[in-house]
């Protein structure tokens, strides 16, 4: 078995298959197992053009292994869910408009993240899309604390359309979605199918997320490169996107021990969840939560970036002298960042070491790194509002 990053190969382990797997075949794609599924790492022409190719133009992803879940109540109406919801996610979800999508996180008892998840309000029941390694535990999650209504995954294709030319090439299938804007949400008729689709991504640029049946995943796919300059993107290149964007990979930058505040998404829950807020808390890991929105967290996650060379990857080690032996924090994800020019990284660290001056290392390979602190995102967004 060989080991890439999080990328796991192996011949033995069985890997079950998205909607698109023997059309990434037939694409020169190199394969790799990802959450437990064989998904594209990269295709022929390589992992920087496509992330090159992604900010200049648009590239189209698989993220079929991504989980889906619908749920509805029957009364042809989402406000119950959402009110619901708001007992397990800390955000403002009763005020969430028809035809809107809003982030969101799955907290323990402890105020440690589950699972970070998109909600989108559908006027007559909600859709929630969830990262592929938490689909169960976030099926049995919800169904252990919503009442009242049914609890489905779907099992459809869902496919990432990311980039400046994402606009046009969807419009030029679908004309109505170039009304859409940043985070919304809206069903729309393709070649008689029922396609749903969000304006929203995980690479910083303008793009959807389109869920569609599995029977027309690779016709969508096929029309959608057709466009000038739109073409296909592995996980490789997903992943340096969503990192110079600034954008969390739940397992790695955080995970069940992490809190809101230690992974600096503090911007998630909003006032009116906040203390003295209208709708204060009322939702599981709510006292840790508020107490840390109020006077910070113990650690907290930064940027930084590194000099040209080897980036440092997760795990790396931090340390804030050239011979310390005890390390002060570590690295969550790093990557080569094509775009900014540099290796670009998230640190986990002691928020009084985080926002002091003290220099920051990386050991790598014996050999201590000096890293230089970095707003994030390290590449700007581009949404489309």
């Amino acid at each position: 078995m060989q080991i890439k990053g999080r990328f796991i190969m192996s011949e033995q382990t069985v890997l079950a298959k998205t909607p698109l797997h023997a059309f990434h075949l037939s694409e020169g794609a190199k394969m790799s197992g990802f959450a437990g599924y064989d998904m594209p790492l990269t295709y022929e022409q390589g992992a920087i053009a496509e992330h090159h190719l992604c900010r200049t133009s648009a590239a189209i992803f698989d993220v079929s292994h991504m989980g889906q879940i619908e749920l509805c109540d029957g009364t042809g109406s989402a406000k119950a869910i959402l009110a619901q919801l708001e007992t397990i996610i800390p955000a403002n979800l009763i005020d969430l408009k028809a035809g809107r999508q809003r982030y969101g996180l799955f907290l323990n008892e402890n105020g440690g993240i589950l699972d970070d998840l998109m909600v989108a309000n559908y006027g007559t029941h909600v859709r929630l899309v969830v990262n592929a390694a938490c689909v169960e535990q976030d099926m049995a999650w919800i169904s252990g604390h919503l009442t009242e209504m049914s609890i489905t995954r779907l099992h459809r294709a869902l496919i990432a359309l990311q980039g400046p030319a994402a606009g046009a090439a969807f419009a030029a299938l679908i004309p109505a979605s170039a009304k859409m804007n940043f985070m919304d949400a809206s069903s729309f008729n393709w070649n008689g199918v029922e396609i749903e689709a969000t304006r929203s991504g995980y690479t910083g640029e303008d793009g959807f997320e389109i869920s569609c049946p599995d029977a027309v995943a690779e016709d969508l796919v096929k029309a959608l490169s057709a466009h000038d300059n739109v073409g296909f993107a592995g996980l490789i290149a997903r992943d340096s996107l969503r990192l110079e964007a600034g954008l969390c990979l739940y397992g790695q930058d955080m995970d069940s021990s992490t809190s809101i505040v230690a992974a600096s998404l503090g911007w998630a829950v909003p006032k009116i969840r906040r203390t003295g807020g209208a709708r204060m808390g009322g939702f599981i890991g709510a006292d840790r939560t508020l107490a840390e929105c109020d006077a910070g967290a113990e650690f907290c996650r930064i940027g930084a970036v590194a000099p040209k060379g080897v980036p440092p990857r997760a795990g790396t080690e931090i340390f804030t002298s050239e011979r310390g032996d005890t390390a002060s924090g570590r690295v969550s994800s790093g990557v080569p960042g094509p775009s900014v020019g540099q290796p670009v990284t998230m640190l986990t660290l002691p928020h009084d070491i985080a926002v002091s001056d003290t220099p920051l290392f990386a050991d790598v390979s014996g050999k201590r790194i000096l890293l230089s602190r970095a707003n994030m995102p390290f590449f700007p967004h581009r949404f489309y509002r």
